[in-house]
């Protein structure tokens, strides 16, 4: 490829819609366009790129055992109300008509369509089976970001095991979790899997690969040993044991006009933030819900919608918390959870044993004190309900935790027989009884990876491409367009490397010197080879690694073999 053909507009300045490195230099290098929010158009460099990324989670994949389809983006909205996620998914699933007033759904993930399918498997002898695809995605992000990081129209490989049992789906998810592993490694992304909430998807079990980056929108929580990662929403820690002394015989109110807040209270009244115990109203799918935590403590809404096994959770207005209370008469911000009776509350597991606590009272100025939560509260479910933070102690050695921000590259769930039973999906099993097949789903976002090889690959001149994903290995830079021995020279280089496999682009711009090597640094190619007068003269050309920065003086005779050991291996 001749750059002078290519179409690669770079840009001097950044764009200054650009919130995260990664967006800021593929729109500067001249890979992206965006053409409104959330949605990207991929240039010819951009497309080079992804179709690398592509052939390597393709190669995994089959190494695997799984075979590739390609199945529709556009879904009746029947198949989806089947499942109940017609609604569950909320505002974030694209919903259109047809011309006949069908409702139709833009597919942003595969589970229900694939499980359509599985029913033309018959027996356990065709098991176990996995599926997969490249396909166009579609999610209403209210508030897409960062470029390629957060958007709403991607493409993701999506794959599905089948299986009889959950030994066999033991089988296939650790299958693909090694497979993922390699990905990210050869990708060049420095991925972590940790434990995460399965959310909507379903199923009990899921793992997330988490890339670190400013540009994230996840945290994650992980032990420095390699003990212990999880996802903010799925992450627990040791608590250090509080020291519980007898608690009065009944919670006694005391006056407290100087506190508004828990803050307050302990500044005001001397009362320690985990001894207190803040009162707030949960809308869980459709019940106002009272969620009780420590006042050091934040809640984390996922953690509350898993242990409730509900779709969503958002802050109850005040109306409907009125509502619900009936005749409990008090305002609901004021409102402890001492007397409450027919209201659902949900207490956080640090509060369980826990005596002699603070909690609000019924009026505005006024809390109790003494408050024994075994006693005093009728609490009907217990749980995890807090964020962790740094510092706080592993749960599995006790060490100091570490929170740092991340981007979620690959999810992979463990499903269970869910979507097997809503559509028929039984196989005969070794015993002849018709048994739901045992299904796993397992993600990448292609787009959003390779936002994130940028993200960990850059410097201050622009994108460092591991070689795996460039766009091109080695680029042969005409120092002289004007001087025939040096474009005759470097034109039978680039043939060379081009013969020898190496995936070569030759700069024959009419451009300055300076304008080129700058476009090659900011485009990110690996190997960059200046082929000048003045290094001719002695039988020489230039070779700069672009990761390293080193630059060589190299025998125009040798170069391309040098090159082609060294692409080799780096892919």
């Amino acid at each position: 490829m001749r750059w002078s053909q290519l179409h690669v507009p770079t840009l001097r300045d950044d764009p200054a819609e650009a919130d995260a490195v990664s967006h800021r230099l593929l729109v500067r290098a001249g890979y992206i366009r965006q053409l409104m929010a959330g949605h990207y158009s991929l240039l010819p460099a951009a497309v080079r790129v992804r179709a690398k990324v592509m052939a390597i989670i393709r190669e995994e994949m089959e190494r695997i055992g799984a075979q590739e389809f390609l199945l529709p983006t556009v879904h009746p909205a029947e198949i989806w109300q089947q499942s109940g996620r017609w609604t569950s998914m909320g505002d974030e699933m694209f919903r259109v008509r047809d011309r006949k007033g069908a409702d139709l759904a833009l597919g942003m993930t595969h589970e229900e369509i694939f499980a359509n399918l599985a029913p033309e498997l018959r027996s356990y002898r065709q098991l176990p089976q996995t599926w997969y695809q490249f396909q166009t995605k579609f999610r209403d992000e209210p508030r897409p970001k960062s470029g390629l990081i957060r958007t709403r129209e991607f493409t993701m490989k999506d794959s599905y095991s089948f299986d009889t049992d959950t030994a066999g789906l033991d089988r296939s998810f650790a299958l693909h979790r090694d497979a993922y592993v390699r990905i990210f490694q050869r990708l060049g992304i420095p991925a972590v899997p940790v434990q995460a909430s399965s959310g909507t998807m379903g199923g009990k079990v899921s793992v997330e690969f988490m890339c670190p980056s400013p540009a994230g929108e996840d945290l994650i929580v992980h032990c420095p040993t390699g003990d212990y990662a999880a996802n903010v929403e799925k992450a627990t820690s040791r608590l250090s044991e509080a020291e519980e002394g007898p608690a009065p015989a009944a919670p006694e109110p005391f006056a407290t006009p100087d506190a508004a807040d828990a803050a307050e209270l302990a500044l005001a009244y001397g009362i320690p933030l985990d001894r207190q115990v803040t009162t707030r109203f949960e809308m869980v799918d459709d019940q106002v819900t009272m969620v009780l935590l420590r006042a050091d403590h934040t809640l984390v809404p996922q953690k509350l919608a898993d242990a409730l096994g509900a779709v969503g959770t958002r802050p109850a207005s005040s109306e409907e918390v009125a509502e619900a209370l009936g005749s409990a008469g008090a305002e609901p911000g004021a409102l402890g959870p001492v007397g409450v009776a027919g209201l659902r509350v949900v207490a956080d597991e640090a509060l369980r044993g826990r005596r002699d606590l603070v909690t609000a009272g019924s009026t505005d100025v006024e809390h109790l004190r003494g408050v024994d939560l075994a006693r005093d509260v009728s609490v009907t479910h217990w749980a995890d309900l807090r964020e962790v933070v740094a510092g706080d102690g592993c749960p599995e050695c006790g060490r100091p935790l570490m929170v740092e921000r991340t981007v979620e590259v690959g999810h992979i769930f463990k499903l269970g027989t869910t979507y097997s039973e809503i559509y028929g999906a039984f196989v005969t099993d070794t015993d002849g009884r018709r048994a739901p097949l045992v299904m796993g789903s397992y993600g990448i976002g292609v787009e959003r990876a390779i936002g994130a090889i940028v993200e960990c690959h850059h410097d201050e001149s622009g994108i460092v491409w591991p070689v795996a994903v460039a766009p091109f290995e080695v680029a042969v830079v005409i120092a002289q367009h004007t001087d025939p021995v040096v474009t005759e020279a470097a034109a039978k280089l680039y043939e060379q490397l081009r013969a020898a496999g190496v995936d070569a682009v030759l700069d024959d711009r009419r451009d300055r010197l300076g304008v080129k090597l700058r476009d090659v640094e900011l485009a990110g190619i690996p190997y960059r080879v200046t082929v000048g007068a003045r290094g001719l003269a002695e039988g020489l050309v230039e070779v700069v690694d672009r990761a390293t920065g080193e630059r060589e003086d190299i025998p125009l005779d040798d170069v391309h073999n040098q090159l082609v050991e060294r692409v080799t291996a780096r892919r």
